[in-house]
This record gives structure tokens, sequence and C-alpha cells, in this order.
């Protein structure tokens, strides 16, 4: 395997992605009007390759084709090369993966490798990783591109009819996010007995290998059993299902044992072996998700995995300026996994005799490793039963473990690190400010409070410009015109921090990602939002979102933020917007309800209103009203506790005045109680409504 020793066009980029490659022999550009310039002068196609810094089979095709200087001299005399990181171009990403499935009949991933006309960038080849030589039935990589450069010389005037043939799907893609039906209460259901039918009883989770966490689909479920807790139509399947996948996820390998996070995915139905790279916006959604169903079920389980994820964030993902790293590699050394397995002797030489007693069987490690040879780390005996087996009581036992695992978490260390992709983007940053928030205030974790803090006011001080977000940023290079998730993910997360401490200017800044996303991403006359804003580059196709992928769907958390923002600031057009959005997207949400899990939480608050407390009044008995309205797992509640000293309060909050110690405004959609001026009023509100208190630990 050969690298250029002369750098390629990517060299002066930002992404971890792009510069792995900028030593490549292949002559590789950045997405940009000079290689699009280029091959219609040379009348080349374009080879879109499309990937991130964490991705294992990224890395495989780089080593066996894109460092080949035979495999690079065949692309660069016959293509112009384009390398993509999709998580700084998920435009270009989203548009690509679904000409990939439009031509394939079947679901793209990555590396994504598109051929695109260089004259209306329409694809007409699509794939996913190729090996260098012929293997396990597919084709080589070279042999694929001799084939479409035959086709391109040969069969060139068929190409125009072939993209006006991607564009006419396209176009009846986007015929069906203008709908303009209506939301009802039995897509709630339906989506919870599509969920209910994909649920494995065994192993929980969905489906079958390769198996993802899906939190958004857990939280549905969760919501779903709170929803008839609520209305007097007790349902346990909801929680069984989230308390039973989220227990096998934390026992499983799927999360670090030894230093917290959770992986991407696990290649088997068991959650045993993952796929070892770590990514943020998994982690963000998961550590909320861990908290509620605390909340919800008081398994303590829950509520530890909480505290171990949000101190692994505060550990290795946060930058010392604020912002949260989006992603620890699934390689080191040039293998998968290999930071984070054991052979039996490294463990035994680094604990003693008591240690690997209780070791050995709460992980199972007897037999044949389970991971290449050696051993990756999941619970396989309870704690209670370790302690039965070894003879010592149930305290002794767990000061053992903790030890284990301080040990062989300061050994692991000592490794060599998988890489880490430093770059900040916006929207994962948005995400994990929720996340901790979130864990913070309900968990008490004022660190995780401060975490989220310094995360935001990174994202506003430095990926806010001229009054735009941008993307990213790395190594003082900020750029890229945000996206629909940059502005909603920041909204959410506004509103999710000043639950969990008051800050002047947070609230005012939500309203001014508001205005511009209303303003540049909204569909106008069929509602909805645009992946992209109206002074966008021109590309393809303009997406508007409307399913879950790996993380929640923009239309999804805009029409959720729009409608919660809307009640807490009284702005009917907030709310008519979030309307139109739901209206506009229903048939698509109606044609396969699980698959929309963010556009079914804005359904049910549509249908169900959204809660609000404000709270206002000074120090302790301010802080003591907001822990009795928290303390319950109530989804569709907002929480502000406003200090006296608030300096400016935006909207209708600016009437919710402090008239004793302790003043709390309710409002339910549109109806409004009496203002409470006492903890006592304030929980027989609470109790009146049937809300069962439980104290937090």
């Amino acid at each position: 395997m050969n690298q250029s020793k002369q750098p390629n066009r990517l060299i002066d980029e930002t992404s971890p992605y792009l510069l792995q490659h900028a030593h490549n022999p292949v002559d590789w550009y950045p997405w940009g009007e000079q290689a699009l310039s280029k091959a219609r002068a040379e009348d080349r196609p374009i080879l879109v390759s499309i990937g991130y810094s964490a991705c294992h089979w990224c890395h495989v095709m780089e080593h066996e084709s894109f460092e080949d200087e035979q495999v690079a001299q065949y692309m660069n005399q016959h293509y112009v090369c384009v390398k993509v990181d999709r998580e700084e171009r998920p435009d270009l990403d989203k548009i690509y993966q679904t000409a990939h499935q439009l031509l394939t009949q079947r679901p793209g991933g990555w590396p994504l490798n598109v051929v695109i006309s260089p004259y209306d960038f329409a694809p007409f080849f699509a794939g996913t990783y190729f090996p260098k030589q012929p293997r396990h039935g597919m084709p080589g990589f070279v042999e694929v591109l001799e084939r479409i450069t035959d086709y391109y010389q040969n069969h060139k005037d068929r190409l125009s009819e072939h993209g006006v043939a991607v564009k006419n799907a396209f176009s009846q893609i986007e015929a069906s996010s203008r709908s303009q039906g209506s939301i009802h209460a039995e897509i709630l259901d339906q989506a919870f007995e599509q969920l209910t039918s994909q649920y494995d009883p065994v192993h929980g989770g969905f489906g079958s290998a390769p198996k993802f966490p899906h939190p958004t689909n857990l939280e549905v479920c969760l919501r779903h059993w709170a929803r008839c807790r609520d209305t007097g139509s007790p349902n346990p399947k909801g929680l069984l299902v989230v308390r039973h996948t989220l227990r096998s996820m934390a026992e499983g390998g799927i999360y670090d044992q030894l230093g917290g996070g959770f992986c991407r995915y696990s290649v088997d139905d068991r959650w045993m072996i993952p796929h070892f790279e770590k990514m943020l916006y998994d982690n963000a959604q998961l550590l909320p998700l861990f908290v509620d169903a605390w909340l919800a079920s008081g398994d303590t389980l829950f509520r530890d995995v909480a505290v171990e994820t949000g101190e692994w964030v505060l550990r290795d993902m946060q930058s010392p300026e604020g912002g949260y790293y989006s992603t620890l590699d699934a390689d080191s050394e040039g293998e998968e996994g290999k930071f984070y397995a054991w052979a039996t002797e490294e463990l035994r030489d680094v604990l003693t005799e008591d240690e690997w007693s209780v070791t050995e069987i709460r992980f199972g490690l007897r037999g044949q490793p389970n991971f290449e040879g050696k051993w990756h780390l999941n619970v396989n005996t309870p704690l209670d039963d370790v302690a039965q087996r070894c003879g010592i009581d149930h305290e002794r036992t767990k000061a053992l473990l903790d030890s284990v695992k301080e040990k062989l978490l300061q050994k692991r260390n000592q490794r060599q690190w998988p890489g880490r992709d430093e770059k900040i983007l916006t929207a994962w940053n948005g995400l994990m400010i929720k996340g901790m928030a979130h864990a913070g205030r309900i968990l008490g974790r004022n660190d995780f409070v401060q975490s989220a803090e310094q995360a935001f006011d990174f994202v506003r001080h430095t990926l806010w410009r001229k009054n735009r977000l941008q993307v990213t940023t790395k190594d003082g290079k900020t750029h890229l015109n945000a996206y629909l998730d940059d502005y909603v993910f920041m909204v959410d997360a506004a509103l999710e921090l000043a639950q969990a401490r008051w800050r002047d200017g947070d609230l005012e800044f939500a309203i001014e990602l508001t205005e511009i996303l209303l303003q540049r991403f909204e569909d106008g006359q069929y509602g909805g939002f645009y992946f992209t804003s109206d002074d966008h580059e021109k590309l393809l196709f303009r997406h508007k979102p409307t399913q879950d992928d790996a993380i929640p769907s923009g239309n999804g958390i805009a029409a959720l933020v729009l409608s919660r923002l809307g009640h807490v600031l009284s702005k009917p057009k907030y709310l008519e917007a979030a309307e139109k959005t739901l209206s506009a997207l229903s048939a698509s949400l109606d044609h396969y309800p699980s698959a929309h899990g963010a556009l079914l939480l804005a359904a049910e608050e549509y249908l169900n209103p959204t809660e609000i407390f404000i709270l206002r009044g000074e120090d302790s008995a301010l802080e003591e009203a907001a822990r009795i309205c928290q303390q319950d797992y109530a989804p569709r509640r907002i929480v502000l506790a406003i200090p006296g000293s608030a300096a400016s309060l935006p909207g209708i909050l600016a009437e919710r005045t402090i008239r004793a110690p302790m003043t709390a405004y309710v409002c339910t959609g549109y109806q409004c109680s009496a203002p409470m001026v006492s903890l006592e009023e304030l929980r027989t509100y609470l109790e009146q409504t049937e809300i069962k208190s439980k104290s937090i630990e």
C-alpha cells in the first residue's frame, strides 16, 4: 500500500475524514465548483465517495484501493474524484443515499460511491464498499470502474434521459410531503403496535442483527406507557419493551463496561459484539433516555449507566473550549476493537486473585473468548449471584468489581487510543447539550449542566456568524451554511437548558434561530421544512426529511420545538407552523408510522398539548418547586424556574411576575390555572392531576 508523497487538494480541509485521504495517490477534490467545472471542461464523470472518519469499511476501502497506485492511476485518468465527509455534508449524503436506494432498490451505507453526470449531477451508478480484487461474489473496484467508463463513453446519449428519470423520482418523493392531511390519535397506537411487532422478546431491541439502539423508537414506547398511565388505561408493555432493551444494552458489549458510553450498533442479536465506533449522536440520545427510564421504572442500573455515560462525555468528548467532539474511531493500530479487547492472561496480570474470581463470573470469562481470540466484556451474571458463588457479601463483591473497573480502565488508557474526530458539529452538539442538560437536571449533576452550558456558549460564540449558524468548526476554521438539523436541535437544546438552569439570553437565542428557521427553511405553501435553506448551494434535489435515521427527523423536531416554544411564549405563529408541518407530512406518517419517531413525539404533543409550568421566585423555594415538578416521568411537561434576578423575559413570560416567595403559573394548551403562591398549592395541583410523586435520591 502506497501513499503519495505530495498531498492532494484535501490537505487544506478541516474534516479529519478528508485529511485521512489527503496523501492518497488519488487526485481527490473536495466537493465544490473547482471539481465540478473540471469535470464539465474535460467531459469526465464525477466519482463521489462519501464516508466519515470512524467508518471501518471506509478505512478498509482506502487501504485496499485509494492507497494503491494502480487503482489511483485509473481513477485519475478517467474520473474527477470527489471526497465527501457525510457528517459535514449531510445534504449531499441524503441525496445520494436516496439515489442509491432508487438505483439499486436496497439501502445504502458507507462508504457510498456514486458516479454522477458532470452536467446535471444526476447519478447513473451507485454502490457501497467494493474490494480491490473480486471476492465473495463482489466485483473488484477497478472492474466496476471500467464498466462505468465504458458506459459513459459509449452510451452518453442516455445520460440526459436517465437524469430526467432520477429527477422525476425525486419529485414524486417531494410530492409525498404535501398531503395537507390531519393528525389522528390512532396513529400513535398504530406506531406502537408496529414497534412491538418488531420487538425482539428474547434479547430486546427491534429486529435482528445488525441491531441498532433506535432511541427515538424506545422513547415512543416509553411515552405510550406514560400516556396509558395518565389516561387511566394502564398498559405495561411499553415500559417492558424499554426496560428489557435498555438492560440488555447496558449489560452487553455495545456498552463500554469500563469507560461508559455506547458503540454504534451490535453485529449480533445479543448486543454482545459491537461495531466499536462511538458516535456523539448515539450517546446524546441514549443518555436522557436512560435517565427517563430510571424515572419511570426506578431501576438504578439505568441511573448508573446515565451517570457513567455523562462522565465519559466530560472526560473524553468535550473540548477545552466547550464544544463536543464528534466520534471515537472503531479501529486502533489498524484493527477494529483492539482498544477494547482483553486476553485472559492480560486480565490476570492486572487483577488480584479475589478480583479475578469475581471478574471471571461477572463477565463470563470461561471457554472460548467472544471476539477474535480475546474477550470483549459483557455482563454475564447478576451481582448477587456473583456474590453467592464467591461466598462473599454484596458490598464486598461490588467493591471488588469497582476496583476491577478502575484498574482495567487505567491499563486500557495506556494503549494506543482509537482516533478521535475532533471537528465540532452544530447539530450533534445540540443533541448532546440537550442530553447533558436533561441528565444534569434530573440526576442533580451540576457538572453535567455546566458542561451543557459551556457547549451551548461555544456554539453561540463560534458557530454563529453574521446571524446564521455554521455547520462545523475545527482548528479555527468555521464554515458551511447550516442545515435544518443544526437549527432545530439547537432550539431543542435551549429549551432543555432553560429547564436545567435559567440563564438570561438562552431563550432569546432560541427565538432568533426559530425566526431564521421559518424565514429560510419553511415550505410556505404546503408546510414542513426543507433540509437546506433557501439560499443554500443549488443541488440535485431539495430534500424535506420525514423519517428518522440515526438521528431524529429535522421536521419532527421542528414541529416539536415550534409547538413547545409556541405554548411557552404564547406565539400562535409557531403553533400554526407546527400544525402545518404535521399536516404536510401526515401521508408519510400514515404510510409507515413507526419510522417517524420524532414526528410521532410532535403529533402526541399536538393531540395532547404540552403542560407548561412557569415558576417564579427566589432561592430555596424556587428550587423546591422545580424539584417537585420534575420528580416524575412526565414527558409532555416543561418546567421553567425563573429567578427574580432575570434581567429580561421574552414574550408572555414577562407577565409571569413574582407574587410570593414562589409563584407557579400552569398552562396546558390554551388553558391556564390561577397562579399558585405556595408549595402546598403546587403539590395539591400535582396530586389532583393524578401524577404520583416519588422522591429522587
